[in-house]
């Protein structure tokens, strides 16, 4: 089970720490709405890591 948390967080702070250098990319274009993809692709990452996180909690943990 500590192997697989471990796992989980290692894969969790490489996302994070990916993502993160993609959202300080986007710079302000000057006209035009904001950039808001780099950020969304966070959120949605943190979303995914959470349902595979309850979809494992669900079906594969062992009693």
């Amino acid at each position: 089970m500590n192997r697989i948390c471990v796992r989980i967080a290692t894969v969790t702070a490489t996302i994070l720490m990916a993502s993160a250098s993609y959202v300080l990319a986007n710079e302000p274009k000057g006209e035009g709405p904001p950039d808001y993809s780099g950020i969304s692709s966070i959120y949605y990452t943190l979303i995914g890591l959470i349902l595979a996180y309850g979809v494992y909690d669900s079906f594969f943990k062992k009693l």
